[in-house]
């Protein structure tokens, strides 16, 4: 019992302590962020990558039409003349 009841006060001291330090540190990294985030050269970087994903995303949604066309067909055959096994279709029951 005596255990329990030290681990749960430890446990109460270091969540306050945490919390105490940890709102601090988390308003300074924010502040940090948000001040990286408004520098010009980083603002141009990422319009540069907006646009180069716009040029970039017709030929991108080609080629996932494509690997979704061919999974299809390797999941489902065009050739249903012979199934590996019995459908409903084929046997009647439904």
């Amino acid at each position: 019992m005596k255990g329990k009841i030290t681990l749960l006060v430890g446990g109460a001291v270091g969540y306050v302590l945490g919390t105490r330090a940890g709102r601090q540190r988390y308003e300074q990294m924010k502040s940090q962020a948000q001040s990286l985030w408004k520098n010009p050269k980083l603002q141009a970087k990422a319009t540069q990558a907006q646009d180069y994903a716009r040029e970039k995303a017709p030929v991108v949604k080609e080629k996932a039409a494509e690997a979704a066309a061919a999974a299809k067909d390797k999941v489902h055959p065009t050739d249903t003349t012979s199934a590996p096994y019995p459908t409903s279709a084929s046997t009647g029951n439904v």
